[in-house]
């Protein structure tokens, strides 16, 4: 151990986990530069990382096929009643998840360090941050936490000798026997994954995956199905959004938090480069918000991750020049392509394809080749602060105050590009309503909808009946002070099958009219399913938008929206008992409007 540890609970939790894991060393590690560098050299040499001569201080990594993605069916709320984790979560009790895992974890890091993560989520020191610990046996899980929270030892010691911390433990679930060579990503086969949340305990386990989300223990895993289970109890909103600033010409500030499910859209908008003149739009976070009431009586929103691991594909100049500026250099990419000059290339990046690439299996890939050269749910894993439109109060310990809430989803159909919610109540109806289309960031069938409440479907980490329950409690805390609520759908597609918007640096035409709303400068219209924009208020200026396109992109088809009612219903029952009586009122009001 090269930093001492003086923390009595975490001295001990090592030392019970090296016992359970057997690693041949262990490693406190400290954040520093020369770590990241010294982690990635090793990586370099085992095979697994490759430096890209084209980008400054940057490499690409190659999962095995089987570990690419979120893996829902694999991933586990555990808590002593069934009930409390909910119909959304996949439940293992306690004491039968935990002997499970024991059983694998017995000699598993055996041949590997293990490494001790001291991490911040939030800035350090903030009173609305969590300390997290993440104990694992993979160097790329390290340097991939460096970018994403902020590791340092300063964490060890704000904790001191009896500081509380969220226990992460992760290995790939990969020992290797004296002489056995590595390969280039070790992980356990999918039937051996568990990605296990002990809610009652602030607790987390992951084995078998190094991937992402299933590895990098302080994002999905602490920062929200964690961290949502504490947020309830202690009254907070641990949120699957981005953060945005957005400054008017006048020089009014409105901070904006949205929820969309993964790849439909939130880096860009978080990101967004407004099309109309004079608005100036800032990112704070591009996937997680933790919101608290603040002494003012508002809700004020932190990001409490420190990098953005953002889905490489359809990333380009033109869908989000920010995006494509952040990764210039200091980026780790993985599961793109490699082009024959050491850049990186995924589809979407650019019009023309290169004439010969390595792809993502470590294969040759021509325009002729099957399939896609970069996995569809390739990343690219980069600091925050290299962000060029990165808000100077990012890194704000108190938060920044939200103004607005927007809910969306990607649907080709029935939802206009954008209405109000009449009230709290019923923008809570919406959010719990929200809908997309299935896209590659989740495994399973692509294009399917499915209802994903607050895009928190599979992050809530209790039962989602009380999440509800706790939004609207959070509204009535509240009261005058609560954000306007606002729902958005950039995707709606014409009879034909094209896109009816031009989202992207357009989408700031809808913030203003939501900001417009939110002053009171406008009034809106009257619909079945909230309020829409009057004709004319929308700023189109420079746009070539047919008109037919514009009253079909703001239409409410009532038949299409009773067909929906059905699905809303057979939603709401499966929470049973645990839905919240307002939601069942503002279905029924929602069928009246209807007719």
């Amino acid at each position: 151990m090269s930093i001492e540890v003086k923390n009595m609970k975490l001295h001990a939790w090592i030392a019970e986990i090296k016992t359970i894991c057997q690693p041949d060393a262990i490693y406190i590690c400290d954040g520093s530069r020369q770590e990241y560098d010294s982690m990635m050299q090793k990586l370099i040499d085992s095979g697994s990382a490759t430096p890209l001569k084209k980008r400054k201080n940057s490499f690409l990594f190659r999962s095995d096929p089987s570990d690419v993605a979120r893996v829902e069916d694999r991933t586990y709320i555990s808590t002593t009643s069934q009930d409390e984790a909910g119909p959304t979560n996949n439940w293992v009790a306690p004491a039968e998840l935990k002997g499970i895992m024991k059983d694998l974890y017995k000699g598993c890091m055996k041949g590997r360090t293990m490494y001790v993560i001291p991490f911040s989520m939030g800035p350090i020191g903030s009173p609305m941050a969590k300390i997290g610990i993440e104990i694992s046996d993979s160097p790329y899980v390290v340097v991939n936490m460096h970018l994403m929270t902020r590791v340092s030892s300063k964490v060890l010691e704000l904790l001191g000798t009896d500081g509380d911390f969220i226990p992460c433990l992760h290995s790939i679930g990969a020992p290797l026997e004296p002489g056995q060579k590595d390969v280039q990503w070790p992980c356990a086969p999918i039937e051996q994954k568990y990605i296990s949340h002990f809610p009652e305990e602030n607790l987390i386990w992951s084995y078998g995956s190094g991937y992402g989300g299933n590895a990098l223990l302080g994002k999905k895993c602490l920062a929200l199905r964690i961290a949502s289970a504490m947020a309830k109890r202690e009254g907070w909103l641990a949120e699957h959004m981005l953060i945005l600033r957005l400054t008017s010409p006048e020089g009014k500030q409105y901070h904006i938090a949205a929820a969309f499910p993964s790849a439909c859209g939130k880096t860009n908008l978080a990101m967004m480069l407004p099309s109309l003149k004079g608005w100036k739009c800032e990112c704070i976070g591009d996937d997680i918000a933790w919101l608290k009431i603040a002494p003012d009586g508002r809700l004020h929103a932190i990001n409490p991750e420190s990098g953005f691991f953002g889905v490489a594909p359809g990333t380009s100049y033109a869908t989000n020049p920010m995006a494509m500026d952040t990764v210039r250099e200091n980026v780790i990419f993985t599961n793109c392509a490699l082009t024959d000059d050491g850049d990186v290339w995924w589809e979407g990046m650019e019009a023309e394809l290169p004439s010969h690439l390595i792809d993502w299996k470590g294969h040759d890939w021509t325009p002729e080749s099957k399939a896609d050269a970069a996995h569809a749910n390739a990343r690219f894993t980069a600091h925050a602060s290299q962000c060029p439109v990165i808000c100077k109060d990012w890194e704000n310990p108190a938060g920044v105050p939200i103004d607005i809430f927007i809910f969306g989803g990607r649907r080709t159909s029935v939802v206009p590009l954008v209405y109000e919610a009449f009230s709290w109540e019923h923008g809570v109806f919406l959010g719990a309503t929200a809908a997309s289309e299935t896209t590659a960031a989740n495994i399973g069938a692509v294009g399917n909808l499915r209802r994903d409440p607050f895009a928190m479907k599979p992050f809530c980490g209790y039962n989602m009946g009380d999440y509800f329950q706790h939004w609207f409690n959070m509204g009535e805390k509240l009261g005058s002070k609560a954000p306007k609520i606002f729902y958005v759908n950039w995707f709606r597609k014409s009879q034909d099958g094209k896109f009816l918007w031009p989202g992207f640096s357009d989408n700031s035409r809808v913030l203003k009219w939501i900001c417009e709303r939110v002053d009171g400068k406008i009034g809106a219209e009257n619909s079945a399913i909230g309020l829409l924009p009057n004709e004319g208020d929308l700023d189109l200026s420079g746009l070539t938008l047919q008109s037919e396109s514009i009253k079909e992109l703001m239409s409410v088809n009532v038949d299409e929206w009773k067909a929906e009612l059905p699905d809303i219903e057979a939603h709401f029952a499966t929470f049973d008992k645990r839905l919240p009586a307002k939601l069942k009122d503002q279905l029924e009001e929602l069928r009246k409007r209807l007719g």
